[in-house]
């Protein structure tokens, strides 16, 4: 569960965001959607205590794990040695990697298709294979709640779907609570339960997906006129949104 109440940061002297205040329920997905600079990663960065709350209070449970939206390694390490990384929490000071850490990240990386990659050095991939990689680290964590900063920007349209499945499913299975920025109003579409509007300091929308992302408020919060339309009924990715001038 999270819970933001009266919840602001502030950055050199200048809030980012004010007054925030929402409550996700352990196993439901928040989708945060707002345009440059609105405050999605600082959100995130304070939800994670990276970031100092100027004003409010926030609250966590459990266990988290991050995908930023950069990502990099001090060393060219093997795929499998930077998803193992993401066991940490669970060994002892000094203690070694055992075999049900190993299966948690080749589980991990099979999760995401990449049971063939975990032999092949880290500075050798793409960026959108880079993401998936520390996707799967964040999984193998065994986290209660997974933070994702963009999770799909360096990604192909068939990556992407394939991320948002998997967040998706695992969110079900597991009753994962995941929270991800997004500049796509249809991912928020695809896998959210609840969706988060920042448009201004004071200016946030929080609700559930059906009742928030609507033609007017998503017009407003970008700027352009939006409109949404049905293609396939019935498919996962049954309502997207159609952007015009």
């Amino acid at each position: 569960m999270i819970e933001v109440e009266d919840g602001g940061v502030s950055l050199g002297g200048r809030f980012v965001f004010r007054h925030l205040g929402f409550r996700l329920e352990a196993g439901q997905t928040l989708a945060l959607l707002g345009r440059n600079g609105r405050g999605k990663t600082t959100l995130l960065r304070a939800l994670l205590g990276l970031q100092r709350w100027a004003e409010g209070r926030a609250r966590l449970d459990g266990s988290t794990g991050y995908v930023p939206q950069r990502t990099s390694t001090p060393f060219d390490f093997t795929v499998l040695e930077v998803v193992l990384t993401g066991r940490a929490r669970h060994l002892g000071m000094l203690e070694s990697p055992g075999v049900r850490d190993y299966d948690a990240a080749r589980e991990a990386l099979a999760t995401l298709g990449m049971p063939d990659f975990e032999d092949r050095r880290i500075e050798e991939l793409s960026g959108g294979e880079r993401q998936l990689v520390f996707t799967a680290r964040a999984l193998a964590s065994a986290c209660d709640v997974l933070i994702l900063d963009e999770p799909t920007s360096a990604l192909d349209f068939h990556n992407q779907d394939m991320i948002l499945s998997t967040l998706r499913r695992i969110s079900r299975e597991r009753g994962l609570t995941v929270v991800f920025a997004s500049h796509y109003p249809q991912h928020a579409l695809q896998i959210a339960d609840q969706v988060l509007l920042m448009e201004g300091v004071e200016d946030h929308l929080f609700g559930p997906v059906d009742e928030i992302m609507t033609e007017r408020h998503l017009s407003r919060l970008y700027e352009i006129p939006i409109r949404r339309v049905v293609l396939q009924p019935g498919s996962a990715g049954s309502v997207v949104p159609v952007f015009s001038s």
